[in-house]
């Protein structure tokens, strides 16, 4: 690459390219991004800046709260409230959605995120990150502007117009697609600004390595064990081949390494709580990492289904992935199918 091109630059030539994103969806995707540049800052301090431990309060899916969730989430909303280019926005630490308030212009668009994915890793130093999801209010009247509401959250991920995360690790990378490919973008932060690293982000079809957490193997269905155990017989099992084990706890960082390298990460359904689908938010999490993994060539599913084709019923909803190279995904699909 012979010249730096910045995340705006780029986002300026996909709005020229065909008009694939309007005007306003590129200046929200830059506030999002500066959002990511103060939570990144925050993120570094660590100790030094005092955001280290918990908060002493519990989201609504019951989760004991880390500072820098909080942070993250205040950061996130102050930065894209009074921009004009959003109707209302929700996010994985909120109970209910959040309208844009009355003193400021509202848009068409609407913006959830999972402020800081990995939380567990923040005391330790490991990579974590922050996951966005951009949907358009549908107006059934044009003519009307009707006040927004839970219902327009609820859309299958299909209809997401933009989604992407920022991993905050030895470097800090932001992933983006506009449903033309895969781009990442690397801080510089001599310059302060994000600058293109790599596009056309591709995954390999086939992987040797998973990303599972081990412990709750007793817990899961039969097709996931069937899934793990072949891979774990290696190059004597029906596989023919090794496989290596990864698992940082943090989905940024495991998707992040899967569309770098390969690979297929599940967190499935299990025993522990069997009337729940999965751990995993549907509108927060897998939605905007499924569309990811798609435009980069992978597959999403959650056993049975292509994630993205689930129509949610909730805005906090769960759901079971799987996803990753193309071809193993397939496989975890297909031994689902025969149960």
């Amino acid at each position: 690459m012979t010249s730096k091109i910045s995340l705006t630059r780029y986002l300026v030539e996909q709005q020229r390219a065909e008009g694939h994103i309007p005007s306003e969806l590129r200046l929200l995707l830059e506030v999002v991004a500066r959002a990511c540049k103060s939570i990144s800052q925050a993120v570094n301090k660590g100790a030094l800046g005092g955001v280290l431990g918990t908060a002493g309060s519990e989201n609504v899916q019951g989760e004991v709260q880390k500072k820098l969730d909080i942070i993250a989430n205040e950061v996130l909303i102050e930065a894209n409230e009074w921009g004009g280019h959003l109707a209302a926005m929700a996010s994985e630490e909120m109970d209910e959605i959040l309208p844009i308030p009355n003193r400021y212009p509202a848009g068409e668009y609407l913006l959830l995120f999972d402020p800081l994915d990995g939380s567990s890793n923040i005391d330790v130093n490991v990579s974590i990150g922050t996951i966005f999801s951009v949907l358009k209010k549908q107006n059934d009247d044009p003519t009307k502007i009707d006040p927004v509401s839970t219902k327009d959250f609820l859309q299958p991920g299909r209809q997401q117009v933009a989604a992407g995360y920022c991993v905050y690790g030895p470097q800090t990378t932001l992933v983006l697609t506009v449903g033309d490919g895969v781009a990442m973008f690397t801080l510089d932060r001599e310059q302060g600004s994000f600058v293109l690293t790599q596009e056309n982000v591709t995954i390999p079809a086939d992987t040797q390595e998973f990303a599972i957490n081990m412990s709750n193997m007793r817990h899961w269905d039969e097709p996931v064990k069937r899934y793990i155990d072949e891979c774990l017989e290696g190059a004597q099992g029906p596989r023919g081949k090794n496989f290596n084990m990864r698992w940082i706890a943090s989905m940024v960082a495991d998707v992040h390494r899967i569309l770098t390298r390969g690979g297929v990460f599940l967190y499935p359904w299990d025993k522990r709580e069997p009337n729940k689908p999965g751990k995993l938010r549907l509108m927060y999490e897998a939605n905007p990492m499924s569309w990811l993994i798609e435009q980069a060539g992978g597959a999403a599913t959650n056993g049975t289904q292509r994630i993205m084709d689930i129509a949610p019923t909730q805005l906090h909803q769960r759901v079971s992935v799987i996803l990753g190279s193309k071809n193993e995904v397939e496989r975890v699909t297909a031994y689902h199918a025969k149960v």
